[in-house]
């Protein structure tokens, strides 16, 4: 295969990420070997089914003699994980992982990563509501941006595990940017983590409503409540470790926020249409340039798919 760039790649963890990124090898290239494992029994019987791969045995069975690891599990679980397999890593290979918090991720796995292993942490901005093995389609990084976290060496064997990486993500259909992971934290919290907060709020409070208001809240969603809905669908685990392990981004951002609604509040209170006017221009703008850059489509939304799948994580 002209564009293989790993003759074995291990998957841990087969998911929506770790699914999909087996259905874009065998679709795109980028590895030959494809070994698969998930702590989960029913997820392992599942993936034996749909995902692409081998099925191992153990994640150390997965590992062995692979030239690329991907950890696709809750981040709160990387440390761990990485634990379990590092007497099985082969020295030289690429040890990365998809979640969507980088500084602990970072702390996590450094503290048992081998020394002879390149870790390259890592973040597709992509995804769905969706999870579990089944949920995986060969086309979720088409257009969507990767960002990478490496650590702070210059040497040159881990300058060229980070090509060899990037390489194999842009095969994939990915978008591949380098990036420190305290600014990726930071960028994340605003763009995922709070609006993830925000609908799990919202979708809350409607369901505690929903008694009060006899069964209207459901069948008169309109739009905006059914995409809050959409995020608030997203897998409970994964969220519940991306913000205890993204806590100061996100309090940070959460503070920034609640001061801004406060505003807007006030603004409803006293009647001030033309502050209200602005901000909501203002927010306008923003969708717009989320447009010209093809992240989404300016089109109806009843119930499509964006041109970039939504990330969820």
């Amino acid at each position: 295969m002209d564009n293989q760039t790993f003759s074995s790649i291990a998957i841990i963890g087969v998911g929506l990420l770790g699914s999909s990124i087996a259905h874009s090898v065998r679709a795109y290239g980028g590895a030959g070997e494809v070994r698969l494992f998930d702590h989960n029994p029913d997820a392992r019987e599942m993936a034996a089914k749909l995902v692409p791969g081998q099925m191992m045995a153990s994640a150390g069975e997965a590992v062995q003699g692979a030239d690329a690891v991907f950890l696709c599990v809750p981040v709160g679980a990387l440390g761990k994980l990485t634990e379990e397999i590092s007497a099985d890593l082969k020295p030289g290979a690429i040890l990365t992982d998809v979640g969507s918090v980088k500084q602990a991720v970072c702390t996590d796995m450094s503290a048992s990563c081998p020394k002879t292993v390149h870790l390259i942490p890592g973040h597709p901005i992509a995804g769905t509501e969706k999870s579990g093995p089944a949920s995986g389609f060969a086309d979720l990084f088409l257009g969507a941006w990767h960002i990478l976290t490496p650590l702070e060496s210059d040497t040159p064997d881990y300058k060229t595990a980070i090509e060899t990486l990037s390489r194999f993500w842009t095969i994939l259909g990915a978008n591949v940017e380098l990036m420190a992971a305290d600014r990726h934290d930071r960028v994340l919290a605003i763009t995922s983590h709070l609006p993830h907060l925000i609908a799990y709020n919202i979708v809350a409070t409607a369901y505690d409503m929903e008694s009060v208001e006899e069964g209207e809240v459901v069948k008169y969603s309109a739009g905006g409540f059914r995409d809050f809905t959409r995020i608030a669908a997203s897998d409970p685990i994964m969220w519940r470790d991306v913000f205890l392990n993204n806590k100061t981004a996100v309090l940070e951002t959460l503070g920034r926020f609640s001061e801004d609604l406060a505003a807007l509040q006030r603004a409803i209170r006293w009647s001030d249409g033309d502050m209200l006017v602005e901000e909501f221009k203002r927010a306008r703008g923003i969708r717009k340039a989320i447009i010209e850059a093809g992240i989404d489509t300016d089109e109806p939304d009843f119930g499509r798919r964006s041109p970039k799948a939504a990330e969820p994580d």
